[in-house]
This record gives structure tokens, sequence and C-alpha cells, in this order.
């Protein structure tokens, strides 16, 4: 092992260890309810006017949009997790970015149950109509991940040669590089967003705060692992993999830009793309399938 890949062992080690990993989904899960309580608080004090808020928001009408605040926290530490995981590999770094961004999207069924009329015709309005786009689009995403996480399993197994600790090497420095941004670039975004709701009268969508950043900066720090790739193989399938992989990081960076059916789509089209991609990468790469083809 070389003194940097030691260097850089060990610091992440540090950083990720057992006891951190622990204490951080303990804070998680406090946080969560404690953040559902206050949420829950909130609601029915603006309901029976117990004292007066400042700012409107379609989250403090019905007690079902409490649960949205314990998601964002989940939503949290599944990025920590995202981070903890990236040296892994490409494929389970990806396989987490296709968790976060279904549970965004159950999230935001949460956001907007409020807004649903249940007196109207069912297909009149926008927000019913988006909640089954909503619906349809967790279910559909769930499966294609069912699927992708079985192709991930049947990936064939290799030695940690020399070139291989390299590249890890490289990528655990890439996720001790990217916490530090992702924590500045969180509090950055949620005080943005709470300057503007309380001074500003503004009212963003609430849905992409943060993520907007989040998986503009994993874009970036994908291609860069991309780059290190180059310098580890030359294997044409895995090179493509990679890069596929990196195309359905930026589909999913371009869901948030719209809304509606088309955000759905994009979505989807970014896990059965990652699917699709890792498919084709088995049937190239797998030897067991290969062996009996010649059965």
């Amino acid at each position: 092992m070389k003194p940097w890949h030691k260097f850089i062992d060990n610091i992440f080690t540090k950083v990720f260890s057992s006891k951190n990993q622990n204490k951080v989904e303990r804070a998680t899960l406090w946080l969560s309810m404690i953040g559902f309580i206050i949420h829950l608080f909130l609601i029915y004090a603006k309901k029976f006017n117990w004292f007066e808020i400042s700012f409107e928001s379609s989250l403090l009408i019905d007690p079902i949009s409490a649960i949205y605040t314990p998601f964002s926290i989940i939503l949290i530490y599944e990025i920590y997790l995202l981070v903890v995981n990236l040296p892994r590999s490409f494929t389970t770094s990806v396989s987490k970015q296709f968790e976060i961004i279904s549970l965004i999207l159950i999230r935001r069924i949460f956001a907007d149950i409020p807004k649903i009329d249940l007196k109207a015709n069912w297909m009149s309005t926008q927000e019913n109509i988006q909640l089954i786009y909503d619906v349809l689009g967790v279910l559909i995403i769930f499966f294609l991940i069912f699927l992708f996480n079985k192709a991930r399993s049947r990936l064939p197994k290799k030695p940690l040669n020399p070139n291989l600790q390299s590249f890890v090497a490289s990528k655990k420095a890439v996720s001790l590089i990217l916490l530090p941004i992702l924590i500045i670039t969180s509090c950055i975004s949620v005080y943005n967003w709470v300057y503007g709701l309380l001074y500003l009268q503004v009212t963003s969508d609430i849905n992409s705060i943060f993520y907007n950043e989040f998986f503009t900066i994993l874009i970036l720090a994908d291609v860069l692992i991309l780059l290190l790739s180059f310098q580890y193989t030359e294997r044409y399938s895995q090179l493509i993999r990679n890069t596929g992989f990196v195309i359905c990081t930026i589909l999913i960076r371009l869901s948030f830009g719209v809304s509606g059916l088309t955000n759905v789509i994009l979505i989807i089209s970014s896990v059965a793309f990652g699917l699709i991609i890792l498919s084709i990468y088995n049937m190239e790469e797998n030897p067991i399938e290969k062996r009996g083809e010649h059965k």
C-alpha cells in the first residue's frame, strides 16, 4: 500500500467509522421524532390560533404534512450514507442516488396531500393529477430499483489489485472532500430558504431546496471519479457503464427544473437507463452467464 493510500484510508476510517455512523443514525432518529412533534405542534398552533405565525405555508394546513419533516431528516441521513458508500463502487453509489430520489418523491406526496380537492372531479385539478403521477412514479421507480439491485448482486467479484486500490483511495479522498461541501451547501440552502420565508415573504419550492445544488455537486463528483477511472482501467464496457451512470445523475438533476409528468418521467428514465446500462454490462462481463451460453 502506497503512503498516500494509507494516509487517506486512516482519515476515511476515522471520519466514517462505525462509531460515528451509529452516532449519526441515532441523531437522525431523535431529530426525526423531534422534528415531527414540532411540525405537528405548529400545525395545531396555526389551526387554533395559539400564537401568530408570520408566514404562510401549505405544510401547516394538514397534520399529515407533519410527516414531511422526519422524511427530510431521513433524506439527509441517506445522503450521508451515499457519501460513505461512494468508495465502494460506482454501482452502489448510483443505487443510493436512486433510493434518495424515490424518497424525495415520496416526501413530495406528503407535502401535496393538503392541496388535494376531494370534492372536485378528480381529474379536473392539477394537484390531484400530480398526486396520481407521483404515486405511480414511486411504484415504477421502486420496482426498477429492485431490478437494479438484483442486477448489481450478479456483478462478478474481482480481486483488489494495486490499480484498484489506488482507485478506491482516490474515491475515499473524493468522499472526504464531498462531506464538508455538502454540509456547507445544505446550511446555506436552509438559511436562504428561512430568510426568504420570514423576511422577504418569498415561498420557493421547498421540495427542491438543497437538492438542486446537491445533485449538481454529485454530477461534478461523478465526473471526477469517471476521469479517475480512466487512469486505472481501459476496458470499454466499464468506461461506458460509468459514463452511463453519470448520465443517470444528470437526468435526476434535470428533473428538478421541471414539474408535473415531465418531472416523474425524467426520474423514471434515469433509473431505467441505469438498469439497462447495468444489464448490458452484466451480459458483457459476467463469466457465469458466458459459460452458460457455451454449454
